[in-house]
This record gives structure tokens, sequence and C-alpha cells, in this order.
């Protein structure tokens, strides 16, 4: 699935996000979406959302 799509994301997807504390080494975060930030239904740096854990990132990989 795209991750760029809002349409492929939803509350409870499992993700791996890239905050951006860690966007120059890179690190990924999994955590399961709470809420989708980005209104727009494409984003190419990928869409914003928020885990349960309250942090804050773009996604880089849906986990199915």
């Amino acid at each position: 699935m795209d991750f760029r799509e809002r349409k492929n994301l939803k509350a409870g997807s499992k993700v791996s996000i890239l905050m951006k504390q860690d966007e120059k080494n890179g690190g990924l975060t999994t955590g399961v979406v709470k809420e989708v930030l980005t209104e727009e239904s494409f984003h190419l740096k990928g869409i914003e959302v928020k885990l349960k854990t309250g942090q804050v990132g773009r996604v880089r990989v849906i986990k199915l």
C-alpha cells in the first residue's frame, strides 16, 4: 500500500513513522495510529499521523 495516500490509513492501522527528530538518522518508530493529521488525500513525504503513544511523524511503512 502507498504510504503517501490518506485513503490507505485509518485509526488502528499498524505503521512505521519517521519523526522530525529522526530525519537525519532515518530511525523509524512502529506503532498504532490514533489519529490521521494530514488533511490532504496525498502527500509526497508521507501522511502525518499521531500514534497511540502520542508520537507524531510521517508514515513510511504500512504494516499489514
